[in-house]
């Protein structure tokens, strides 16, 4: 008895010591020169002390560092708010997105995820496929490296049904443990862009969307689909490359966010030969350039709300970071607004605003450094030297 006695008592005081480990776990401290706080902020000379996940306290502090990042730039971990982490090329260079073996598209989408990771993204949204999901599970158990992932899981067209039948779909895809909801209102870019899913569809599905508790954005190439999404409720627009003023105002009125996206576009003209597409579409993703960047500057003087996201597929995954080139060079985006987008505001339409994005005490210790300061040279976010994600380090290439 005695003996069982002093067992349970052990048994009790180890749990208490493995619950109470994080509290006396040692502190990190990271040495900065320059912060970028995600919001439009630089703090110069600080101390960032991190305890666990978390950022405890930033100030001018004399600690010991655990990190010395002067002479770098850090800033929140970066957030691309649009992905599809399951496309990927065959060893022909070939595009593969579907039709393959699951343990296969598993492997490569959790390659997709590490490389992203190391290149700066602490937290993706990928819209949407089903493996999008055992990955995301496996990466915030701890069992596999890289970026917070949300997900849509799947995608819902003009073909997923009626307004009843779409109804059905938006509760089952949050049954599933979906994190948003993803929809087609338009064709794609190649095809015109033209409105494709009714009114009554497109309200189906974002009301439902509402009343389950999830956000929903919406492929939308063209102004009426646009237009019919954020009379909805919908709560994102993707591409809207050819959105009229009238709309952008519509959007900026409903305080919906606009996802204008560069990267997609070249890297599908940058690897022509693997994408099999009639040369008129890769003609019409030419076209598409110059209106992506004349949307984006609209948009901007209209005071929408701007949100980082590439569409990355094939060939674009871990190049994340080139949107933000293509946003200063091409549409004259202001640096530090092209950040704060993929910072601080990408946070918010994710619905985390409170937890990532800036760097301030109480956020995750999301941090990203560069080997110059993306201000003065938009090109120093090529050279991420330093990733961490929720207090873990995952890359340190610092020489």
């Amino acid at each position: 008895m005695a003996y069982n006695l002093k067992m349970r008592l052990l048994s009790r005081s180890l749990t208490l010591l493995l619950y109470l480990a994080p509290a006396f776990a040692q502190p990190l401290v990271l040495q900065t020169s320059t912060i970028l706080d995600g919001k439009g902020g630089v703090l110069r000379n600080q101390q960032i002390v991190i305890q666990g996940a978390r950022i405890e306290t930033i100030d001018t502090g004399h600690r010991s560092p655990t990190y010395d990042l002067r002479g770098l730039t850090v800033m929140p971990g970066w957030i691309d708010t649009h992905v599809h982490l399951t496309w990927h090329f065959d060893a022909n260079h070939k595009l593969v997105n579907r039709g393959e073996k699951p343990e296969s598209s598993a492997l490569f989408t959790a390659e997709n995820a590490w490389i992203t990771l190391q290149g700066g993204f602490t937290t993706v949204q990928s819209v949407g496929a089903a493996m999008d999901g055992e990955v995301r599970d496996r990466i915030n158990e701890g069992s596999l490296p890289g970026p917070r992932i949300l997900t849509s899981l799947r995608q819902i067209n003009d073909k997923s049904g009626t307004p009843d039948e779409l109804r059905a779909l938006v509760r089952k895809t949050k049954e599933e443990h979906a994190d948003v909801i993803k929809l087609f209102a338009t064709a794609g870019m190649g095809t015109g862009g033209a409105q494709t899913m009714s009114d009554e569809q497109i309200q189906a599905t974002c009301g439902e969307a509402k009343a389950v508790g999830l956000r929903s954005v919406v492929h939308a190439i063209s102004s009426a689909g646009a237009k019919a999404s954020v009379l909805a409720g919908c709560t994102s627009i993707e591409h809207g490359d050819f959105l009229d003023d009238a709309t952008l105002k519509l959007i900026a009125e409903r305080g919906a966010f606009f996802d204008p996206n560069f990267l997609v576009l070249h890297n599908y003209l940058d690897n022509r030969p693997s994408f099999n597409f009639p040369e008129a579409s890769f003609t019409s993703l030419e076209k598409a350039i110059e209106p992506t960047a004349d949307v984006l500057r609209r948009a901007r003087a209209l005071n929408v709300k701007i949100v980082f996201g590439t569409d990355a597929v094939a060939g674009a995954h871990g190049r994340n970071a080139e949107e933000f080139i293509y946003r200063v060079r091409d549409a004259h985006d202001p640096p530090m607004q092209t950040l704060v987008s993929a910072t601080s505001l990408a946070a918010e339409a994710l619905g985390l605003g409170d937890r990532i994005g800036t760097v301030a005490p109480g956020f995750e210790a999301d941090l990203v450094a560069t080997d110059g300061n993306p201000l003065e040279d938009i090109t120093a976010v090529r050279r991420v030297v330093f990733v961490m994600k929720g207090g873990k380090v995952y890359r340190n290439t610092r020489r």
